[in-house]
């Protein structure tokens, strides 16, 4: 089988509407994967406050601007939709109808597209009108009630668990089962509700399992895998960086008290009662010494311990390296696609793009000419 170098999902066409956060990471995600993803920018630009060119979220990705407030505007949208397989918008619910760009219309025009709407709330709801971010979503699906010490308020974990992980990667997995659908003998296209809320509940599924069968305390700091457990946290060294564990199983755990330099001198790991005995000897020890010190000891072990990093640090560890995790383009450092495929292998083809700079181009691909007419960006 020969390799290409544009992705698993070179030929799917993808319009999206400008927006900030999930949206356009999940349009970044089908982009990476080599769909021809087409962004709809406003005039003003979206919000995010930061040069185009950095906005590494519109990498691999196309622009045309266009001002949907004008009278030729919304017809522009709905050229581009019919042909296009999958249309991804980020508004409150209720606004892409006011816009005459809702499903029904765009469905009227492309039966088989696929109908990405991304929200915290959903579609539909109490809430579903209210504004939020990614705390408030995390907030109310338990998922933030998780992070963090016992006695402090639960940890902001940025907005990585909601936006990210809860929104925008449910909404790819949605539209590309709905793609699938599209694609078989009577299929069709359809509207996908991915609602952060939804997203960052579903991921706790695994803990609600354990909270049923009595393996999980429904609080902080008191579990397995909550920093509960003194051997599945985070440790200070002696310049005043970390060092994560995670030696849950007693044959990692047997290598992380040896290396560590204290099993003759702590309590046995199931002895919950003595586990602050055990997580006092095991802080102490860590402070003995740096962190490049304690990685030097690990990194050969199986003790499951590695240095946290920082995100400057990160793209220069030995592994991701050798793994090209992370990649130069146009001058920034940033994270390669993910997944990584054997046939069909994806790359940082473009830099992000800069609002309506491929109007032309789009125009003649998607045979939409129509969007010619649409205003230029003032440079």
């Amino acid at each position: 089988m020969t390799a290409t170098a544009n992705g698993p999902l070179a030929g799917v066409r993808v319009v999206e509407l400008a927006g900030i956060g999930p949206g356009p990471f999940a349009a970044m995600q089908l982009a990476d994967l080599g769909a021809d993803v087409v962004r709809v920018d406003r005039p003003g630009g979206a919000g995010l406050g930061i040069d185009p060119a950095y906005d590494l979220m519109n990498r691999n990705k196309r622009s045309v601007l266009i001002d949907l407030k004008a009278d030729d505007g919304p017809a522009q949208v709905l050229d581009l939709a019919e042909r296009a397989d999958i249309l991804i918008e980020g508004y409150r619910p209720g606004v892409a109808e006011r816009l005459g760009i809702g499903p029904e219309e765009c469905h009227a025009r492309n039966p088989r597209l696929v109908y990405g709407r991304m929200t915290g709330w959903g579609q539909e709801g109490p809430l579903a009108q209210r504004a939020g971010h990614d705390i408030d979503y995390i907030a109310v699906a338990g998922t933030l009630s998780m992070f963090g010490d016992a006695d402090r308020p639960p940890t902001v974990p940025a907005n990585l668990v909601g936006d990210y992980a809860g929104g925008s990667l449910y909404l790819v997995i949605g539209v590309l089962a709905a793609l699938q659908h599209a694609r078989t003998p009577g299929g069709s296209g359809q509207v996908v509700d991915a609602a952060i809320v939804d997203g960052a509940a579903h991921l706790t599924t695994m803990i609600h399992a354990m909270t049923a069968a009595g393996g999980w305390q429904d609080r902080r700091g008191a579990n397995l895998l909550d920093g509960g457990a003194p051997f599945y946290g985070n440790y200070e060294t002696a310049d005043g960086e970390y060092m994560a564990v995670g030696a849950l199983e007693q044959r990692f755990y047997n290598e992380f008290i040896d290396l560590l330099g204290i099993k003759d001198d702590v309590p046995a790991r199931k002895d919950f009662a003595r586990w602050d005995e055990l997580r006092s000897a095991v802080t102490a020890r860590f402070k003995e010494k740096t962190r490049a010190e304690w990685t030097a000891v690990f990194e050969e072990s199986d003790a499951c311990v590695a240095p946290v990093l920082s995100l400057r640090e990160a793209p220069a560890h030995p592994h991701l390296v050798a793994r090209g995790t992370f990649t130069d383009h146009a001058g920034i450092t940033q994270p390669a696609p993910a997944p990584r495929f054997s046939a069909t292998p994806t790359s940082v083809r473009s830099a992000p793009a800069l609002p309506g700079a491929d109007t032309e181009r789009i125009a003649e691909d998607w045979d939409v000419p129509s969007i010619r007419d649409t205003e230029r960006p003032q440079h």
